[in-house]
C-alpha cells in the first residue's frame, strides 16, 4: 500500500563550503600558479595588499610568518622545530574543517621511450640552488628565422601566404607537420603550386628544414653536400635496419662492401636530423624549489620553505575601516564584508598552505634520509599512506601537496613525488627495495658492458639481482629497461660489433 508519512533521521555530513574548496585547490597549486592566483585576488580584494618592506600597516604577512619560523632539523630520525611547532593535528590541513575526502590522487607516470636516438633531446643537471634568473636578452625563434627568408625570397602575395602557412606548421625540431593536401584544401589553391613552394622553402638555412621525414631531412643535407647517391638513397629508404644495426641487411640493400657501408653511416653521423633544434623557442620554465634541504651541521638535515616562492599579503585594517565607516547601503556593507572575509581566510589558508608543505617535506626527507646521504641505490620504498599516517594527514592531502612541488637537496632538484616508489621483494621476503634503486642498478650493470665485450641478457640480469637478494621477474627488468631507452641484448651487440 503506497503513502506519503514523515520522518526525522540524524546523520553527520560534511559541507564544502566555497572557501574551502578554494583552501583544498590552494593546495595543489605549483608556486607559479599560486602567484597567479594571488595577483587575480589582489585585484579582486581591494583590502589585500603585498607586504612591502617598508609597510608596516595590516596583519601579519600570509605564508611568510610560517617561512620564517619553518625550519626543521633532522638528527636520529627525530624532528625538532627550529621556531614555533608547526600544528600536525590530525588530517585537518585547514585549521576549522577537513576536506574530508577519502579518495587518493594517484596516477601511473610511465616512461615513453624514443622513437629514435636522433629525436633524444638531452636533459641537463638540476638547476643551481639560489639561481633563477632568466636571461632578459631575445634570442630569434625558429619561425622568425624561416619567416625572414620567406620576405626575401621573391614570392608573389599568393606565395608569399603558402610559404607563411607552411611556416607556421613547422615544429621546434624544423619539421613540417601539415599535409600539403590540407594547406592546398584551407588556401584553395592547386596542390602542385603548394609543393613548389615548398620546394622554394627546402632551400632556407638551416638545411634539412621544413622536412616531412627525418630520410627527406637527411637527404636535403646530403644533396647540398652532393653526396646523394643511389648507394645513400637505399640507406635512406631502410634507417629501420640502421637502428637494429644489421649491417648485413644493409650491405645487401645498398649494394656496398663493409668499408664502404662504414663510410656511409659515419657521413650521416655528421648530418643534424633536428635542424630546428638549434634556434630559440619559448623559454623553458626554471624550476624553483618550495623547500631546500642542506646538512645540518650538527647531524643530520635542515628541511627550510623557499620563502621566495610563498607570497606576502596583508589586510589593510585602516583602509578596511575607512570603506566599511563610509558605506551606506546594504549592498555596501555586503559587499565589504565579503572582502574582509575572503582576505581573512585567504591570509589563513596561504599560512596553512606553507606549513602542510613544510611537514610532508619534513616527513619525506626523515624518511630518505639514507638517499641524501649515500644517493639513489638506498631509496627506499615509499607510499602516500607511510607518510600520511607519520604526519596525521589523510592520503589525498598529500597527494595534493606533493604535486607540482620540488625540492633543492645536495643531490639536485627533484619533484616530491619522486620520492615515492614501489616496493620490490628481497629474495629471504624479510626487506623490500625502491623500484627507482633497483632500476639505477639495472643501468648501472648495462653502463659497464663495454669494458669487457659481454652484453647481459635480461635473463643474466635477473640471476645477478638475485644473487643480490633482489626478487625480480624477468618481465619487470624488460619494462624498467625500455624505460630507461635502452635496447635489448641483441641490439647492444650490433651496437658494440659497429663501434
Amino acid at each position: 500500500m503506497l503513502g506519503q508519512r514523515l520522518e526525522v533521521r540524524q546523520g553527520q555530513g560534511l559541507v564544502v563550503t566555497p572557501q574551502l574548496q578554494q583552501a583544498i585547490k590552494l593546495l595543489q597549486l605549483s608556486n607559479q600558479e599560486l602567484d597567479a592566483f594571488v595577483e587575480q585576488e589582489l585585484e579582486r580584494n581591494p583590502l589585500l595588499q603585498r607586504d612591502e618592506p617598508e609597510g608596516e600597516t595590516g596583519d601579519a604577512p600570509a605564508a611568510t610568518e610560517a617561512a620564517d619560523r619553518a625550519e626543521m632539523s633532522f638528527d636520529d630520525g627525530r624532528a625538532q622545530d627550529g621556531g614555533d611547532a608547526v600544528d600536525a593535528r590530525s588530517d585537518d590541513v585547514h585549521g576549522e574543517a577537513s576536506p574530508g575526502e577519502r579518495a587518493s590522487d594517484r596516477a601511473a607516470e610511465d616512461s615513453q621511450p624514443g622513437l629514435s636516438d636522433w629525436s633524444r633531446v638531452g636533459a641537463g643537471g638540476s638547476a643551481p640552488e639560489g639561481d633563477y634568473e632568466r636571461p632578459d636578452e631575445h634570442e630569434a625563434t625558429l619561425w622568425e628565422h624561416l619567416q625572414a627568408q620567406a620576405s626575401q625570397a621573391a614570392f608573389s602575395a599568393p606565395d608569399q601566404a603558402i610559404a607563411l602557412t607552411l611556416i607556421d606548421a613547422v615544429d621546434e625540431g624544423g619539421y613540417l607537420r601539415i599535409e600539403l593536401a590540407e594547406v592546398a584544401d584551407r588556401l584553395g589553391c592547386a596542390l602542385e603550386r603548394v609543393e613548389a613552394v615548398l620546394a622554394v622553402c627546402h632551400g632556407f638555412e638551416p638545411t634539412g628544414v621544413m622536412a616531412r621525414t627525418v630520410p627527406e631531412c637527411l637527404k636535403l643535407q646530403l644533396i647540398e653536400r652532393n653526396r646523394f647517391d643511389p648507394a645513400m638513397a637505399a640507406l635512406l629508404d631502410n634507417l629501420e635496419l640502421l637502428a637494429r644495426r644489421d649491417l648485413i641487411g644493409l650491405k645487401k640493400v645498398c649494394g656496398v662492401d663493409g668499408e664502404d657501408l662504414t663510410d656511409m653511416i659515419a657521413e650521416l653521423r655528421g648530418l643534424t636530423p633536428r635542424p630546428g633544434a638549434g634556434f630559440g623557442g619559448e623559454p623553458a620554465q626554471t624550476v624553483i624549489p618550495d623547500v631546500h634541504v642542506r646538512p645540518d651541521p650538527a647531524g643530520g638535515w635542515r628541511v627550510e620553505l623557499n620563502a621566495d616562492t610563498l607570497p606576502r599579503l596583508l589586510i589593510d585594517k585602516r583602509y578596511h575601516g575607512v570603506v566599511q565607516a563610509g558605506a551606506r547601503t546594504e549592498t555596501e556593507k555586503t559587499f565589504v564584508a565579503d572582502c574582509a572575509a575572503q582576505a581573512s581566510w585567504l591570509v589563513k589558508s596561504l599560512d596553512q598552505r606553507a606549513k602542510t608543505i613544510l611537514k610532508v617535506g619534513s616527513e619525506i626527507v626523515r624518511q630518505q634520509d639514507a638517499f641524501l646521504a649515500f644517493g639513489v641505490e638506498f631509496l627506499r620504498p615509499l607510499n602516500l599512506k607511510t607518510v600520511a599516517d607519520a604526519i596525521g594527514m589523510h592520503e589525498s592531502t598529500v597527494s595534493r601537496v606533493t604535486s607540482n612541488k620540488y625540492v633543492s637537496t645536495p643531490r639536485g632538484v627533484f619533484e616530491l613525488k619522486f620520492f615515492f616508489t614501489a616496493a620490490i621483494q628481497s629474495v629471504d621476503g624479510a626487506s623490500t627495495h625502491s623500484a627507482e634503486a633497483v632500476r639505477h642498478r639495472i643501468k648501472s650493470m648495462i653502463d659497464a658492458e663495454g669494458s669487457d665485450g659481454d652484453v647481459l641478457s635480461d635473463d643474466r640480469i635477473v640471476e645477478i639481482l638475485k644473487e643480490a637478494g633482489i626478487d625480480i621477474a624477468r618481465r619487470t627488468v624488460a619494462k624498467y629497461r625500455e624505460a630507461l631507452r635502452i635496447p635489448s641484448s641483441v641490439a647492444r651487440k650490433r651496437m658494440l660489433k659497429t663501434a
